[in-house]
């Protein structure tokens, strides 16, 4: 066979491989929907950037190959992580950003003019789309929405969320590979909490984007952090005063429930509130200047006199554990801190670490979490 020849077998094996793997299957999003689309898909729109936070597990080496397009919050919300990223994957700061459907920035046009093959949006963002019409909008033009969520209830809807994404991928085994370490991460803190007979649950509050704005106090109600500390074994002590997932806890509330336990979850929010007095936490971070801001934080009159403080027991957490599939680790790192005799030989950081060897391509670079020492300690 001439090399002209083999070489044009190959072009027609490639295409008709092409053609075998590309056929349509129907998925049912998070929101219940049935959609009906050609897979795998090679094009996609993330509605959110942080959703590279998937698309790592699920692509590897390769996280951005199928990104034609993605929202513009990943340098703002996580800039280490975009950091981490940009340096190994130079080639993401060409794809093309958008604005948010619940900003109304979005821009259809533009969406169309990328060829996207799918639109991947997160479940909070629904109500927006709805609104606005998108879905019926994005249909007319070829584009389906598909829904997952990470955020409004990570355990039930996380690896449904790989499932589907896999299948739209065509990575299901490494959804499912991965899914598997997720349940196995999870059930080392809740085997134990369910074998516990007479377990005293932690009074425990959570102060979502702690120092993000002069109010205080933002927190989580049943769901997502509330949700964290309930299944670590802690009481979360805003369920009573919060009906939904987010809401707010007024100084005085604080100070009467006297909790035991105070975690404030943070990020590098300088995009969003330059000099702001949020507790730097995640990939790479500062822990002395995370652990300043912290204690700074505790001196609001919302936290005079409250036993957590007295004694020490205050932490900052990511922020972004609240809308990744890497919950599983907040849970862990939270069951450690609440209940340390019954988790001793639980090592967090080295599940952060497997979690980056195994799924992840970029290196994993300590600093997710801080803790202050307790006042004698000082």
């Amino acid at each position: 066979m001439t090399l002209r020849a083999f070489l044009g077998a190959s072009a027609l094996g490639l295409i008709a491989a092409s053609a075998a793997q590309a056929d349509p299957i129907t998925v049912t999003d998070i929101a219940g929907r049935e959609i009906t689309l050609e897979a795998p898909v090679e094009r996609v729109i993330l509605g959110e950037g942080r959703q590279v936070f998937f698309t790592s597990v699920l692509d590897g080496d390769d996280p951005f190959g199928r990104v034609v397009g993605w929202r513009d919050d990943l340098e703002q919300a996580a800039p280490e992580s975009y950091a981490a990223y940009r340096e190994k994957f130079p080639e993401l700061a060409e794809i093309p950003t958008f604005g948010g459907f619940k900003d109304g920035t979005f821009d259809i046009e533009q969406a169309v003019s990328l060829e996207p093959d799918v639109m991947i949006m997160n479940l909070e963002a629904k109500q927006a789309t709805d609104e606005a019409g998108y879905e019926d909008k994005l249909a007319k033009v070829g584009i389906p929405i598909v829904y997952v969520d990470f955020r409004e209830k990570p355990f039930e809807h996380t690896p449904k969320s790989m499932d589907i994404i896999g299948q739209l991928f065509g990575k299901e085994d490494r959804a499912a590979e991965f899914n598997a370490f997720y349940t196995d991460q999870i059930a080392r803190v809740t085997d134990v909490i369910a074998a516990q007979s007479d377990l005293k649950r932690p009074l425990t509050f959570v102060e979502r984007a702690a120092g993000y704005s002069e109010d205080c106090c933002m927190s989580f109600g049943d769901a997502n952090f509330g949700r964290f500390v309930e299944l670590a074994g802690g009481e979360n002590m805003a369920s009573p005063f919060i009906a939904g997932t987010f809401g707010t806890v007024n100084a005085e509330q604080i100070i009467a429930s006297n909790p035991d336990q105070i975690v404030a979850t943070g990020g590098n929010w300088d995009a969003y509130v330059p000099g702001g007095n949020w507790v730097g936490v995640g990939p790479g971070s500062d822990q002395a200047e995370a652990r300043r801001k912290l204690a700074a934080l505790m001196e609001r009159p919302a936290f005079t006199g409250v036993a957590a403080v007295e004694n020490g027991q205050v932490h900052a957490i990511w922020h972004q554990f609240y809308n990744t599939p890497y919950s599983f680790v907040a849970v862990q790192q939270l069951a450690k801190w609440l209940h340390p005799e019954l988790f001793a030989d639980l090592d967090p950081e080295a599940t952060l670490r497997e979690l980056h060897t195994r799924f992840l391509p970029v290196e994993y670079r300590p600093g997710y979490w801080v803790t202050l020492a307790a006042p004698h300690e000082n």
